[in-house]
């Protein structure tokens, strides 16, 4: 399956979950920016360095940088993708779709997924991950049988610096300024199709696979 889609939601959407299930269902890439990012960061890339203080203090990285990370690996996935954490903002939006239709591979669908800001909190601030595997738990949702031991194998759970409920506030924020505008952006272009995020993990990929398998029945028209 040839599908190019784009994931959009605030932060704890569940944009990533859903991506890594399309991903093995459909035989799609799933590309996470956010992922991409913390890796060069690991690495300790030119990009990495230039990503970390923003990644740390909530504030989206510059588009020069994501720009360099992005693009190299969309240069190898002819067959399909599934781009989870970008385009966050008006201007990448622009420039995904020209290099994008640039190389003859336009978008197929945007899926937004929908949920309340209170639970949003709620899912972020509860999360932790394991050092030494990066299993993921939940404090309240999916918690592990021993406090802050990894059920998988035995490390240590720690919170993200980008997890913490100061930076959960202001990474929020900066959705609602930058990136829910995108909304009328893809709306504007017949490309825009909405997910109830707000409901069980299964529901949730029986509607976004219905989306994706038939695109053309799910997004809006042109305004």
């Amino acid at each position: 399956m040839s599908t190019r889609v784009v994931l959009l939601g605030a932060p704890g959407a569940g944009k990533g979950t859903q991506a890594s299930r399309m991903a093995k269902r459909l035989g799609l890439s799933h590309l996470s920016t956010g992922d991409l990012l913390r890796a060069a960061v690991k690495a300790g890339t030119e990009a990495g360095l230039a990503a970390k203080e923003s990644i740390e203090a909530g504030r989206l990285v510059s588009d020069e940088v994501v720009f360099g990370v992005l693009f190299e690996s969309l240069e190898s996935q002819a067959d399909g993708f599934l781009l989870d954490g970008f385009p966050r903002n008006r201007s990448q939006a622009e420039e995904l779709d020209r290099r994008l239709e640039q190389a003859g591979t336009p978008l197929d669908i945007v899926v937004d997924f929908e949920v309340p800001e209170a639970q949003l909190i709620a899912r972020l601030t509860g999360r932790r991950i394991c050092r030494a595997c990066g299993q993921n738990y939940h404090m309240e949702f999916m918690p592990p049988k021993e406090a802050r031991i990894c059920d998988a194998c035995g490390g240590e759970l720690y919170e993200r610096s980008d997890d913490s409920r100061n930076v959960v506030t202001e990474r929020l924020a900066v959705y609602h300024e930058q990136t829910e505008p995108l909304r009328d952006y893809y709306r504007g272009r017949g490309l825009l199709a909405t997910v109830n995020g707000d409901q069980d993990v299964d529901a949730v990929t029986t509607d976004l696979a219905a989306c994706l398998e038939a695109p053309e029945q799910h997004v809006g028209g042109q305004e």
